[in-house]
Formats: structure tokens, C-alpha cells, sequence
């Protein structure tokens, strides 16, 4: 067997049999972006749609797609534009940018240096003796700092109106959340999904399509009113996980934690229920599309790695060529987006929560006397009645004096108490607006398909020769059936090969047809793109008593059973969809001998 690593095995069949591949090579291409092809794209569509499937319709959420690039005041809001960085060291020789906290982490055995600080980042370098990739020159004593990844770009004409390509999907959902929340019904809870393009100006993308400077993200957003809402967890349960905490992460023999969604959640080992459940939801979803559970975990972010506006936040990890990559993370945000929104933009991010029952409350009213705010301060006098207004919710006691300070645009005005007309007054109301919480699973679509792939590949022999296959669920694989005449220079087995192709697609299957070579050569070619079953005509199907059949080999197997062409389609929407196991159709039809 090949004695390449698990990355080396997977990027040289990628790009062969048309997974994914550099771009823009006629170019000279450019770090960090890459074209799925044919296989590629059918592959990470699949998976786009099955967690669609899961995440949207199953969970009864909304779906939006938002533009790719938006405005600088939305980024100004949500805290890109000041902490969105990496740390960068450049090299003194080659001017090479490298991402400071990788370098440690590849060459020393600190683990997580995004989550140190600036100076002992460079402290590690120095005490490390790390030199650089490119040239080898000495990266002590160079500075670190940080670097923002967006990219910029000018929305129209000239330069008046700076835009950024999103980092991220969510904030096209928090931004039309006052619009969004209209189509829930104003009602908590409600979820709303965006699967779509991001981007990131990365120092130095690495590992293929695991880092890249654009890549596709599934993201949920879970409003939630934090006093009332609280998940169904009956459903996830019992979904046993293997979790990685940060408690254990900080333990020179840390362990994982194996144990159930209720029982971490009880125990607080996950400390937010909402979370806990998403990663039931999301633990079920990876076995299904096919990751390796026994390379898969969740981890738990340190302190220092953490956002600030999260609460709590555990990331899925799959392990590929020994390393364990992100392809998914689970925070609870708080209300910390949809404040800064509500701050910034024009409009109300919040939700009506009406009481069970009417309350009566004492309320702190201002009716300002514009008449002489008017001609006291002129055009600044509305700017200091709504003033007044909110320093009367803020501190009614501020207006126990003969007068009161506000502030405007840095100046202070002093108004007589009589021209504020304050009053606390009774009123009867049926609610009150709220921020609400939110809960984000974010998925990497680009990484879980890496994940998929790095985990299916496998390798045999077959007949003494030596066999690649992808094992891939069927409900994943770009393509779902290939079909082949025995013999491809026998008019009747391709013509009803074509009718089986045309029954096939008919039927809403993807279909393969190769007359190629041997038909050993095809049945390779098929393993090794992950084509789940190969669908064979031959003389024995067409000129037997019975009717026309077929046989319909399974790829990791290699086994072959004759199935009548009438009932292909039921059988093969069986086995594709998990219904019927391939043993129990070999029990059903007669089982053949199988052709190299």
C-alpha cells in the first residue's frame, strides 16, 4: 500500500478524478482558491442540501440568502472592523507574511496559540528559535501583529461608499432580522439558515480547501427569548458524543469525556442547553453523511479563544493526516449581535413579548415644552427633547432638581425642570419589547467535504491488484449509479444499457454510463470517485426464460446480485436510501459471481 500521507493520497485524487483543484493555474494561479469539479461540485452540493434537509426543514426554519458584499457601517456594528485579525510575523529576508500562532503550533508543542496574546506569541517564536518556511531566515525579535482578513472593495463608483466582502454569513441574517422577524410571526423561537460564499483574506491558507481565502458556510441562527425558551432535548438525549473540555484541554493527562447530550448538559459540562442540543442534532447529521465517529469530537474553546460576546462555544473536530481541523462551531452569542444592530442601524431589533397578563407599572413620562426649547436652542432642540426622553427611562431621579443636564453630540444643556414637564405617571401595558438571545451552529461546507473525502478513501486489493475506493453514503456521492454494457461493441447490450440509463434518470437518479475499456477498468474508475452501485447489462440478462435483468454490484464489497429491470428502481431507491442493506437484497435475488 501507499505509504503517502492521508493529505498527499487525498490531493492527488482530487485532482485527477476532478474533486477539486488549484485555480486560475493558466494564470499561475493564486493561494487559497480553489474550483471544485465535476465530482467536487456534485459532492458539496449534496452535502449542502442534505444539511438543508436537517438544519431547515426538519427544524422548521426560515431560509435567506443575502448579498456577499455589504456596507461598512454593518462590520462597523458587528466589531469586524477592529477585532476581526490573525496574528502576522513577516519575514526580514524574503518579506514572507506568515500566521504567527500556525508557526508555533506546527514546529512546538503548544497547542490552541491563537488564544495567547500578542507579546507571548513573540515570546514563543523567539525562545523557539522558529525560522521561516520560505527561506529559513530567523523570526526573532520580529514584531507580530495583527492583520484584519476582510477584503475591501468600493460599492459603485469612486471610493465614497467602502464595502467589505462578508467574513461570515450570519450578519446578512442579523441585519434583516427586523424584516425576518415579520415572517416568524414576531414569535420566539425561530431559526433562520443561509448557506452561501464567505470570505477571508487569509495570511497563509494551507491544508488544500481546509483554509481558503473564499469557502461556502451553512450557518442557523436561533433567536431566542433567554427567561422562556428552552430546547426539546427528549430528541437528543441519549446521542452519545465524545467532548473534549476545557477543563480536561488545561490537564497534562486531560481526557475525553464520553458520555450523552442530557447527561453533559445536567451536569454542565455543557453549560447551555440550546448548544447541547444542536450538537445532538449535528453529532447524528456526521454519522449519517458519513464522517468517522471515531475520528470525530467536540471541543470546547478556552477562555482565551473565545469570543467575547460568546458565552460558551464548542467546536466539532474531525481528524485528518493527524491533525484535528474545525469543520464546525456551536456558540451561544447572547444578544450581543442584535444589540449592536439595534445601536447602530435605523431600525428595531427586538421582539414584542406580550404577558400573560396586563401589568400596571409606574413609567417616568417627559413632554418637553418645545415652545421654549424651540427658540432657546434652535435646531438643536428636538436632538435635546428626545434627550430628555431617554435620560427619563434611564434616571427619573435626575429630574428631582430646579433643573436638568443633558448631553448632545459631546455639549451639555441645561433645561428648567418645568420646560421638561417630567411625570411619573400609571399606565397598563401587554408586554415589552425584548432583545433575544441568539444560538449559532456554523458549518464549513468546504472542510466537511475534505472530512468526507479523507475519510472514505480507502485501499485493497482485488484479484492481487491494488484497488482505491471511496466509501461514501450514498446519499452524499456526486454520482449515484453507473451502468455499463458487458461488452461495449454489442448493439442490443447498448441500446438496453441506454434505456437502464434513461429509467434511471427518469426515476431522478445521477447516472453514469462508460463503455470504456474493460469492464474491471470501469468498475475502478467508479470506486475511486465513490459511485456507490454499478449497474451491469449483459447476454445472461437478455436471452434467459425470465425477464430482462441485470446485476447490480455494491462498491466497497464488490458483490453482485441479478435483479429483473422491472424492479431496479425500487431496489436501488432501497439501498441508496438505507432502507434495505445489501445483504438482505443478496438473500432477495440471486447473488453472482463478480467480474474483476
Amino acid at each position: 500500500m501507499s505509504e503517502r500521507t492521508e493529505g498527499e493520497r487525498l490531493a492527488e485524487l482530487a485532482k485527477r478524478r476532478g474533486y477539486f483543484f488549484g485555480s486560475n493555474a493558466a494564470y499561475g494561479g493564486a493561494a487559497g482558491f480553489y474550483t471544485f469539479g465535476p465530482q467536487g461540485a456534485a459532492l458539496k452540493s449534496n452535502v449542502e442540501e442534505a444539511w438543508r434537509d436537517r438544519f431547515t426543514v426538519k427544524e422548521g426554519n426560515l431560509e435567506i440568502e443575502a448579498p456577499t458584499i455589504m456596507p461598512e457601517p454593518v462590520f462597523e456594528a458587528s466589531g469586524h472592523l477592529d477585532g476581526f485579525d490573525d496574528m502576522l510575523v513577516e519575514c526580514p529576508e524574503c518579506g514572507e507574511s506568515h500566521r504567527a500562532d500556525h508557526l508555533i503550533e506546527d514546529e512546538t508543542d503548544v497547542e490552541d496559540a491563537e488564544s495567547y496574546p500578542v507579546e507571548e506569541v513573540e515570546s514563543l517564536i523567539a525562545d523557539n528559535d522558529l525560522r521561516c518556511p520560505n527561506c529559513g531566515a530567523e523570526l526573532a525579535g520580529e514584531s507580530v501583529e495583527d492583520f484584519n482578513l476582510m477584503f475591501e472593495t468600493n460599492i459603485g463608483p469612486g471610493s465614497s461608499t467602502p464595502g467589505y466582502l462578508r467574513p461570515e454569513t450570519a450578519q446578512g441574517i442579523f441585519v434583516e432580522f427586523p424584516r425576518i422577524k415579520e415572517y416568524a410571526r414576531n414569535s420566539l423561537p425561530f431559526g433562520v439558515t443561509q448557506i452561501g460564499r464567505a470570505y477571508r483574506n487569509e495570511i497563509s491558507p494551507r491544508k488544500s480547501i481546509v483554509r481558503t481565502r473564499e469557502f461556502t458556510q451553512a450557518e442557523l441562527e436561533q433567536f431566542v427569548d433567554p427567561e422562556r425558551d428552552e430546547p426539546d432535548l427528549s430528541s437528543v438525549e441519549d446521542v452519545e458524543v465524545v467532548l473534549y473540555p476545557a477543563e480536561e484541554q488545561q490537564k497534562d493527562d486531560g481526557e475525553y469525556v464520553e458520555t450523552t447530550i442530557g447527561e453533559a448538559v445536567e451536569e454542565g459540562v455543557i453549560g447551555n442547553a440550546w448548544v447541547g442540543y444542536f450538537l445532538g442534532i449535528a453529532q447524528g447529521w456526521y454519522e449519517r453523511i458519513g464522517v468517522d465517529m471515531d475520528r470525530f469530537r467536540f471541543r470546547q474553546h478556552l477562555t482565551g479563544e473565545r469570543a467575547h460576546y460568546a458565552a460558551d462555544c464548542w467546536d466539532a473536530e474531525s481528524e485528518v493526516d493527524g491533525d484535528w481541523i474545525e469543520i464546525a462551531g456551536f456558540a451561544y452569542r447572547g444578544d450581543y449581535d442584535l444589540s449592536k444592530h439595534g445601536e447602530y442601524g435605523d431600525d428595531e431589533f427586538t421582539v414584542f413579548r406580550q404577558y400573560d397578563e396586563p401589568k400596571t407599572v409606574e413609567r417616568a413620562v417627559v413632554e418637553p415644552d418645545m415652545s421654549v426649547l424651540g427658540p432657546e436652542f434652535g435646531g438643536q432642540a428636538a436632538d435635546i427633547a428626545e434627550a430628555l426622553e431617554t435620560l427619563a427611562e434611564r434616571d427619573p431621579d435626575a429630574f428631582e432638581g430646579d433643573e436638568v443636564t443633558v448631553e448632545v453630540d459631546g455639549e451639555e444643556f441645561a433645561v428648567d425642570a418645568d420646560v421638561a414637564n417630567f411625570r411619573v405617571e400609571e399606565q397598563t401595558i401587554a408586554g415589552e419589547h425584548i432583545t433575544p438571545h441568539v444560538v449559532e451552529p456554523s458549518f464549513g461546507v468546504d472542510r466537511t467535504v475534505y472530512t468526507l473525502l479523507a475519510h472514505a478513501y480507502s485501499e485493497d486489493e482485488v484479484d492481487g491488484e491494488e484497488r482505491t475506493y471511496l466509501s461514501l453514503e450514498p446519499g452524499v456521492a456526486p454520482t449515484d449509479v453507473g451502468v455499463f454494457p458487458l461488452v461495449s461493441n454489442v448493439e442490443e447490450l447498448i441500446d438496453r444499457s441506454e434505456d437502464v440509463v434513461e429509467q434511471l434518470r427518469d426515476a431522478g437518479f445521477s447516472v453514469v454510463y462508460d463503455d470504456s475499456g474493460s469492464i474491471g477498468r470501469r468498475y475502478r474508475r467508479q470506486d475511486e470517485v465513490g459511485t456507490p452501485f454499478c449497474v451491469t447489462v449483459d447476454r445472461d440478462g437478455l436471452e434467459g426464460d425470465g425477464p430482462d435483468s441485470v446485476t447490480v454490484r455494491a462498491r466497497d464489497s464488490g458483490r453482485q446480485v441479478r435483479i429483473p429491470v422491472s424492479e431496479l428502481v425500487g431496489q436501488l431507491r432501497a439501498l441508496s436510501d438505507g432502507d434495505r442493506s445489501f445483504d438482505e437484497v443478496a438473500q432477495q435475488y440471486e447473488e453472482v459471481t463478480a467480474d474483476a
